[in-house]
């Protein structure tokens, strides 16, 4: 049920701190990634490398650590993920939150979020009854922050009553719910990726050197806000994110074929890189050298998929996302693209080879609309697309 869903786990400093391993293993079991924040009082209870090993990610500590920082990282840290889940919510954090302080990286990032935050308050029953707490728990409600638990039970300091923080299986129970409610919930969009193979014999094929990377981590975000997503994908080096209807091509025409099938839809983003030609008759055996020269290959102009379905006059998407990979002036050709295949949006870039992007982790794109030219700095595919899909959900609304 957590499929592709990234979750920020900020562990606060207290006993119950060792239950935040099982959490992540619970969570990375129903298909979410979880990126693990421990507090210094955290580390007093469960190791770095613990959570880092159970995670499969990096484990963050620090609000000064240079490489991170030199980049915004509690800025990224805090906008990249569905969710921020705090568990153990000590006393100490729930009043950092309720004052709004932010003096180390847990209190950072739960400040500079723009997503919704989950806590799991864990301590002594002195604490949890004491005014001060209820009066910081009235503020977090008041500011829309979700609790789970805590229940009652005994203490490790002996005592019992209420405290202990909530069962794992209620916590991912209520991890499940706060995301069952998208931005993008009900919504259908179609998302083609990849290269298409168009065969020249039995043994090759025309193609292009697209990784399908971005078209991956767009149908991957887009999921994780909630949409039903078609994954419609050809020969990619990347496998398909969880969470998404998969349906696997070869050629431009199956691509074609499998985008009307998909259809109807409230968006279609075409960031396959599409084959402009094909063999206008496909040699039913292998081509071979015969000592008389070249052979001569005829080709044909395969369909154009963004156009199809930017022109459609019935049951045309309310969003229509197409992509313009260029080498020569960029911004100019994919304006004029955009106006030629009649889509709302071109998302523009280099691809020449020394800008690494085809094929590669990052992007440089523009995003070009009915109201001029976007440029986004260079960032990875991943934080493209978390940044594309929140705006088509922005859109969508």
């Amino acid at each position: 049920m957590l499929a592709g869903k990234r979750i920020l786990l900020i562990v606060g400093g207290g006993i119950a701190a060792f239950k935040s391993l099982d959490l992540i293993r619970r969570l990375r079991e129903r298909g979410a990634s979880v990126t693990p924040v421990l507090t210094r009082a955290a580390e007093e209870f469960v190791t770095p490398l613990s959570a880092s090993a159970l995670a499969a990610q990096k484990v963050y500590r620090d609000l000064f650590d240079l490489t991170d920082e030199a980049e915004m990282g509690h800025i990224e840290l805090s906008r990249s993920a569905d969710l921020i889940v705090v568990a153990p919510a000590t006393a100490d954090l729930m009043a950092k939150m309720a004052a709004g302080l932010a003096n180390d990286l847990a209190s950072t990032v739960l400040m500079a979020t723009d997503k919704r935050v989950l806590i799991a308050p864990s301590m002594n029953v002195r604490m949890w009854q004491h005014p001060a707490t209820r009066r910081n728990r009235q503020v977090l409600e008041d500011d829309g922050i979700l609790t789970v638990g805590p229940t009652e039970g005994d203490m490790a300091c002996g005592e019992y009553g209420p405290g202990r923080m909530a069962e794992v299986p209620d916590i991912v129970a209520a991890v499940e719910d706060a995301l069952a409610n998208g931005p993008l919930k009900g919504k259908h969009v179609v998302v083609t990726s990849g290269p298409t193979h168009e065969p020249i014999d039995p043994v090759r094929y025309i193609a292009n050197r697209s990784s399908g990377a971005q078209g991956t981590a767009i149908a991957g975000a887009l999921a994780a806000l909630g949409a039903e997503v078609t994954f419609i994908t050809g020969p990619a080096d990347r496998d398909p994110p969880l969470g998404v209807r998969v349906v696997r091509i070869q050629t431009a025409e199956e691509m074609l074929t499998a985008v009307n099938t998909a259809l109807p839809a409230d968006a279609v983003v075409c960031a396959a890189a599409v084959a402009d030609w094909r063999m206008a008759k496909e040699s039913g055996s292998k081509i071979k050298k015969d000592g008389k020269g070249l052979p001569v290959l005829e080709f044909a102009e395969n369909p154009d998929i963004l156009a199809t379905v930017a022109g459609l006059k019935k049951g045309r998407p309310t969003l229509v996302v197409g992509f313009a990979a260029e080498t020569d002036d960029v911004i100019a050709n994919a304006t004029a693209k955009r106006k030629r295949k009649r889509c709302d949006w071109i998302v523009a870039n280099d691809v020449r080879p020394e800008t690494g992007i085809m094929g590669g982790s990052d992007n440089d794109v523009t995003i070009i609309t009915a109201d001029g030219a976007e440029d986004w700095p260079r960032m990875t595919k991943d934080q493209v697309a978390g940044r594309l899909a929140a705006r088509i959900a922005e859109t969508l609304g």
